[in-house]
């Protein structure tokens, strides 16, 4: 069926369109407040679906598909997890935001250690924040260069640039309204392929179960209860399940506890009560548009009669989405499918930029003397500057990888999430620990990094324990410090 002209003009329009209700929703703004938590008056079901549309990636929208169809729905373990941590997070963590004025995630470490910690956390968050961002962008352009055809450098300047407009004039306002947009036609398009692929299939849905459970296998099966034969293998090993559940609840605490990238929208809603709401609307969608995209890959296995990737001239389960959106879908509909990645990278690229700016601007700039003096249209101008400097720097990263694939993006992830350990240890220190100071949590974290460092180096343990692994150790050397220097 191919690639059409309508299918480019409805591309063309949705960009376009984006950017200018994005630049024309977040006018009027006096202050950083403003820009970067939307005057603190955002609507609860707003930050929630806009939480979603900022975690969801062109990866998960690609990927997750791949992921049922090579196995099962084992990953749906780890978004069980990822439920739990929010919940966790809604209990703890954002009633201690809410008990002041909190303007950042580290600004919380601030208030309660000192603003050295405040700017050292944030300082590794941005240069994490950074490498992972600019390799998913890099990322991002894989499928929209399988689909559409375009080079490397040409998606992510479509990308990059359209988002950074409205992100730039538009503010976090613009950034959250967009998000709940793009939520939407990314989810229309991927519905719109699973009722296609249904209503293609002989038999419709009886053809799914037919082939996800062929030949004794279960592709259904979300919960893996299989026993491993050493704790090294238990520890290694990807969806087991209680490695799911555990590392989706650390892995979760730290994202939407501890990340800019999350805490700043739910520090934007108006009371403690609504980001709460808001989080949990977020923890219920999550898994239901997670078993969504895995059934949407069991349809996609139907839809090839069971065939494995390889047979069908791909080197990756990742690409067997875009062959259908290229090969199989109607004039108009690939379009819209199309418009749905770029919506899903497009969310998580602004959210990336808004939270870089707001960090760079609140956690370390504006704790200078000279940022302390500046009155309301200075504090604009430099918003809106560390926005400019945080897009062009995270397209242009973007470019550096364009002659690489999958190692890359593999390894900048990781050292994304190796972090996230530390920082969630360090906040569990200002939280639960009362006699805890900023020397014992700089010790902390400081041996949290080291840690991490040597086990993504040396061992083959999963991901889903690095969270866990680098928290523990925070809170143990953090409390020993803290024993020592009495």
């Amino acid at each position: 069926m191919g690639f059409s002209n309508i299918d480019i003009a409805i591309i063309v329009i949705y960009l376009v369109g984006v950017t200018l209700a994005g630049s024309w929703y977040g006018r009027k703004m006096k202050t950083s407040r403003d820009y970067f938590l939307g005057g603190k008056e955002l609507h609860w079901w707003l930050v929630g679906f806009s939480i979603v549309a900022s975690e969801t990636s062109t990866l998960t929208f690609i990927s997750v598909p791949g992921l049922a169809y090579k196995g099962n729905m084992h990953f749906l373990q780890l978004a069980i997890g990822y439920f739990i941590g929010r919940l966790l997070v809604s209990f703890f963590m954002i009633p201690a935001y809410y008990k002041g004025e909190i303007e950042t995630a580290y600004d919380f470490l601030g208030k309660r250690f000192g603003t050295s910690l405040r700017k050292f956390t944030s300082s590794v968050f941005i240069i994490t924040r950074v490498l992972a961002s600019g390799v998913r962008l890099f990322a991002t352009a894989i499928p929209v260069h399988l689909i559409t055809g375009l080079d490397y450098a040409t998606s992510i300047l479509i990308i990059g640039l359209f988002t950074l407009v409205y992100t730039y004039i538009g503010g976090l306002k613009a950034v959250v309204s967009m998000d709940v947009v793009q939520l939407i036609i990314y989810l229309g398009g991927a519905v719109a392929s699973m009722a296609i692929i249904i209503n293609s299939l002989p038999n419709g849905w009886s053809d799914v179960i037919y082939y996800a459970t062929k030949d004794g296998i279960n592709k259904f099966e979300i919960f893996n209860l299989s026993s491993p034969n050493s704790f090294y293998e238990f520890i290694t090993s990807p969806y087991t399940l209680i490695g799911g559940f555990i590392g989706g609840t650390f892995l979760t605490m730290a994202s939407h506890g501890t990340d800019q990238l999350l805490v700043q929208r739910l520090l934007a809603c108006k009371s403690k009560k609504e980001s709460q709401k808001a989080l949990m609307l977020d923890a219920s969608f999550i898994v239901l548009q997670f078993a969504f995209f895995l059934i949407l890959g069991l349809c996609l296995y139907a839809f090839y009669e069971a065939k494995p990737f390889t047979e069908l001239g791909l080197t990756s389960s990742d690409e067997i989405f875009p062959k259908f959106i290229i090969e199989s879908l109607p004039v108009g509909v690939s379009g819209l499918v199309v418009a749905g990645v770029l919506a899903s990278a497009m969310g998580t690229l602004s959210s990336s930029i808004s939270s870089l700016a707001s960090s760079s601007f609140l956690d370390l700039f504006k704790q200078t003397n000279y940022g302390k003096s500046i009155n309301e249209n200075k504090e604009i101008f430099y918003s809106k500057f560390f926005t400019l400097f945080w897009g062009i720097v995270l397209i242009g990263g973007a470019m550096l990888f364009t002659d690489n694939k999958n190692p890359v993006v593999e390894i900048g992830l990781k050292i994304a999430s190796f972090t996230y350990g530390g920082l969630l240890g360090t906040f569990f220190l200002g939280l639960f620990f009362t006699k805890i100071k900023e020397r014992d949590a700089f010790v902390g974290f400081i041996s949290a990094l080291i840690v991490m460092s040597i086990i993504i180096l040396t061992t083959k343990i999963d991901y889903t324990w690095h969270t866990l692994i680098g928290c523990i150790s925070t809170i143990l050397v953090g409390n020993i410090s803290s024993k020592l220097n009495k």
